[in-house]
């Protein structure tokens, strides 16, 4: 994994990599008296404009929370509806994608999907995979406890073909492992809807991620939004366990 533990990143008021826990749309949809999904329904605009509000200030990846392995727990009505909003929102957003050279990947369990959406997904995927502008990673059936079992699981295998022994598990061998390793790691994890927490969401990623809360709902949150978020995270000095002193001189040289 590419470290964001670097004098350039320390200087950088811009974040490479955003996360989004997009939170909100049930309360949003449940104050207006609509039903849940029109809330998941209204939050597909915002995540248009957060794409060009990400493209316009420079950020290079962008990671949305959309599906959370948890989230299956829902009401089977919800989750169905989900689903299809899913389809239908590959569908329409594929030639918008590859025209603005977004490339878009999927993370996750993919194969708790039906066999229609896992091939609308690897459709897409294929279509953008040269794309190289924005890359945009969608988050679904993701939890971060799977991410690092996962991960875990293929440094062990490579252990019984001894490929590598014990002693060789570092760090860096086991980012390695981990989903979007050889991208920078998230800079800056905004999470809507007022909660405070990051709800299993790239757990291992997060070590050094600056952690920003907004009360807004996702269905309401927008440029504006996101870039009080940039600019609070471009005022906030990041240490990387150094000291101040360390890195204003090292700013400075």
């Amino acid at each position: 994994m590419k470290s964001t533990n670097s004098s350039s990143s320390l200087a950088a008021k811009t974040p490479r990599h955003i996360a989004i826990i997009m939170d909100g749309n049930n309360r949003w949809a449940k104050e207006r008296r609509l039903p849940g999904l029109a809330g998941h329904k209204a939050g597909v605009d915002c995540v248009r404009s957060t794409i060009e509000g990400c493209i316009e200030s420079g950020v290079e990846v962008l990671t949305l929370f959309a599906f959370s392995s948890e989230n299956w727990k829902r009401p089977p009505l919800e989750v169905k509806g989900l689903m299809e909003l899913f389809k239908l929102a590959l569908d329409r957003e594929a030639k918008r994608l590859l025209k603005n050279n977004i490339r878009l990947r999927v993370i996750g369990d993919k194969s708790a999907f039906s066999a229609s959406l896992q091939k609308k997904i690897e459709k897409v995927e294929v279509l953008t995979e040269k794309c190289t502008g924005l890359q945009l990673n969608i988050a679904a059936n993701y939890g971060g406890r799977w991410d690092i079992v996962n991960a875990a699981q293929r440094v062990a295998e490579q252990c019984v073909q001894n490929k590598i022994s014990p002693a060789d598990i570092t760090e860096e061998l086991f980012s390695a492992a981990v989903t979007l390793d050889e991208l920078p790691e998230p800079d800056l994890c905004i999470r809507t809807g007022g909660e405070k927490r990051i709800s299993n969401f790239l757990i291992w990623q997060f070590a050094y991620t600056e952690l920003y809360f907004s009360d807004a709902y996702w269905p309401d949150f927008d440029k504006s939004h996101l870039l009080a978020a940039i600019d609070d995270f471009g005022r906030r000095q990041r240490r990387f366990g150094r000291t101040s002193e360390q890195v204003e001189a090292e700013m400075n040289a």
